[in-house]
């Protein structure tokens, strides 16, 4: 729970608090200071009468009753402080910054359940423990540094680790990123980053508060709550994005051991963050590019006019912008034309528009305005200005800040003089705008931003789905383990995917008969053993009944064969979807292109169950190997409306069947007017 005592505060003590700033007792009880809180700042410090310049109380018991209270001693003395505290004291919120609790040891997490404990009885918040602290406008109850910008139009950070918070914070300052609050969650067992994301939706007003969330977490401990309140924040017009650590195999082994995180799968993540509207990012430097992206002006458009006067830089950002699938028009006709003729001999002006390493502060504004009046089809304007050291960039930068005022069309800075020209760098930021220093990772930064699709709407689509036949068919299925092909057949059908025709018998006489009947040619696969393919258990392009019959005989032989499937041999593009059950999250739903493209190049989109069309839609575009959906030399393209269909009533058969733990459809053969099943498995856990 999050109470107007944590953020609002009329009283703080520093438990622990000292005249030593190198230490976090002294240093948060200094910023405390110089953030100008205007309550009652209390010290408790046995050793000392007065600690900067406040006089100090020797024990807890002589205090008076204090709203908020400070936690930096050690992590055994933690819980009878907390106890005392919250029953003689009134206090009712506390941040322990002090580490050596659960993320450690099991004696440490009995002492952070004995706070826990506390807490719940009396109604406490608890910010910790094994946190740097709350940073907010009312009071910097944090041990670190940097203290960023406070703005109410700011960003609101929120981290699980207090560490990275921290770099973050660094990695923000210098592009000149403001602040409204930062939260380091520690531990995160009574306010985990869930939970303030809940307090900010349902107190959200968007005339006072901002509109920009950034996230660090290394535990989702409650993905549902994070998804609803993600999606209500960004439907009232917030914008988040986020950083999952701890996603791989060994930074979950790391993340682990850092904070006690419980591992979730980077495809359980991915599909969260994309039914929710969140930007995923993958570093310090992104997700603090994709904030500074975030407090300019919104737009929707792909075209962007780079004015550069450094040729390499512009090509560079040309090269970045255009892997994204954003564009870089050409620019011609009379009005570039026009725009050349004021500008210096051997400039520019096909886009990117290169001024010169000698171009003017007055040329910068010209070719601006060209960009923003006379070029119609240009969306967005990048300006890459630096300095060698010859000259200072005041005036130019000061035309930028104008033009930045009065431009309808968004700028993204990119100053990369960060050094050279860092007074200059610090005027500009410091009236209030953001820096792009690197023009690549703001490149990647704004693909990640246009290729995030908007929060999913929370629907279950069940037409075309026979939900009563599916409950029949699982509940009478008895034991665990994967279920026979004739089970597996009936659950598609049901769901209404549509399955290549197929029949299964350990009669050698039945298989032919149903192969006659279907027409040659036709594959055989052996029942029984899951990986067939590896014990040669699949036979293509079989033409005749004698080929058949060899075959029925040979897979008959294989270890653990219980019998054989034959089925219509079709042809078409390979596709796969597969679902897996993830604890917390539910079912992940994954698509890609079948073969090697799933098995090598793990070319797949991941989706949370139950989807819509729309999201089954952006799944398939976001897969790198699209093209070849739509079709590449010659080839035409698939049918992808039936192919999104099938992902949507794939994820409805396991909204209503959560006793498959995994399954997959690996090949999907498609073509323009069909998309068929072929082979399928599923995994049932009761």
């Amino acid at each position: 729970m999050i109470n107007r005592e944590l953020l609002e505060p009329q009283s703080i003590v520093v438990i622990g608090g000292s005249n030593n700033v190198h230490k976090p007792g002294g240093a948060v009880v200094r910023n405390i200071l110089q953030g100008g809180y205007s309550g009652t700042l209390r010290i408790v410090n046995p050793k000392e009468d007065e600690v900067q310049g406040i006089k100090a109380f020797h024990d807890a018991a002589e205090l008076p009753p204090t709203e908020l209270a400070i936690l930096v001693v050690a992590a055994k003395f933690c819980p009878q402080y907390v106890e005392m505290l919250a029953k003689e004291k009134h206090t009712r919120a506390f941040i322990i910054v002090s580490a050596g609790f659960g993320e450690e040891t099991h004696e440490g997490a009995l002492l952070e359940q004995q706070i826990l404990d506390t807490c719940e009885q009396y109604g406490c918040s608890l910010i910790g423990p094994n946190c740097i602290g709350l940073l907010t406008r009312w009071h910097h109850s944090v041990f670190t540094k940097p203290i960023p910008h406070l703005d109410p139009k700011g960003v609101d950070f929120i981290s699980g680790s207090g560490a990275t918070a921290v770099f973050i914070l660094e990695s923000a300052v210098t592009k000149g990123l403001p602040f409204n609050s930062v939260w380091s969650i520690g531990n995160g067992k009574r306010i985990g980053i869930e939970t303030v994301l809940e307090y900010m939706d349902e107190h959200f007003d968007p005339e006072k508060d901002s509109l920009v969330k950034l996230l660090y977490i290394e535990n989702i401990s409650d993905p549902d709550k994070l998804l609803y309140h993600a999606t209500s924040l960004i439907r009232k017009g917030c914008r988040i994005a986020a950083i999952k650590a701890g996603s791989s195999q060994a930074g979950s082994r790391a993340a682990s051991s850092h904070t006690g995180a419980i591992a979730s799968s980077d495809s359980a993540v991915e599909a969260l963050f994309r039914k929710a509207g969140i930007v995923r990012c993958f570093s310090r430097e992104e997700l603090t590019t994709v904030g500074c992206i975030f407090t300019l002006p919104r737009f929707t458009g792909k075209n962007f006019a780079i004015v550069t006067h450094a040729g390499g830089p512009g090509v560079m950002l040309t090269d970045a912008l255009s892997k994204g699938g954003m564009q870089v028009p050409p620019l011609s006709g009379p009005a570039a034309d026009e725009l050349k003729a004021q500008l210096f001999p051997g400039s520019s002006v096909a886009n990117p528009i290169d001024i010169l390493a000698t171009g003017t502060a007055e040329q910068l504004g010209i070719a601006i305005d060209y960009c923003e009046k006379k070029f119609k089809d240009i969306d967005a304007i990048m300006v890459i200005f630096g300095t060698p050291g010859l000259v200072q960039l005041y005036e130019t930068y000061d035309v930028l800040h104008k033009k930045i005022q009065t431009c309808k069309k968004p700028i993204f800075p990119v100053l990369p003089s960060v050094n050279t020209a860092g007074p200059e760098v610090q005027e500009f930021l410091h009236r209030g705008h953001v820096n792009f220093s690197d023009e690549v990772t703001l490149a990647t930064a704004l693909t990640q931003i246009m290729k995030t699709p908007a929060p999913a709407e929370q629907n279950v689509i069940i037409q075309g789905v026979d939900v009563p036949r599916i409950r029949r068919i699982i509940d009478g299925i008895s034991g665990n383990g994967y279920i026979e092909p004739r089970l597996v057949h009936e659950l598609l059908e049901s769901a209404g995917i549509p399955i290549v025709p197929e029949f299964v018998s350990d009669k050698k006489e039945e298989i032919i008969a149903f192969a006659e009947k279907c027409g040659y040619p036709v594959v055989a696969k052996v029942v029984g053993p899951v990986h067939k393919s590896d014990v040669g258990g699949v036979a293509l392009n079989i033409r005749s009944k004698e080929v058949l019959s060899a075959e029925f005989d040979r897979m008959m032989q294989i270890k653990d064969a219980t019998a054989v499937m034959v089925q219509k041999m079709i042809k078409g593009t390979e596709l796969f979807i597969g679902a897996k059950y993830e604890p917390r999250f539910g079912h992940v739903v994954l698509c890609g292109l079948g073969g090697i493209f799933v098995e090598v190049l793990k070319d797949v989109s991941s989706g949370l169950a139950p989807l819509t069309y729309e999201e089954a839609d952006s799944m398939i575009h976001s897969l790198r190997g699209y093209k070849i959906l739509q079709g590449t030399r010659g080839q035409k393209g698939i049918n992808e409306r039936k192919y999104a269909e099938i992902i949507v009533r794939l994820s409805t058969l396991l909204r209503f069947a959560t006793e498959i733990k995994e399954m997959d459809i690996n090949p999907l053969l498609a073509d323009q007017d069909n998309v068929v099943a072929v082979d399928a498995r599923i995994l049932i856990e009761k």
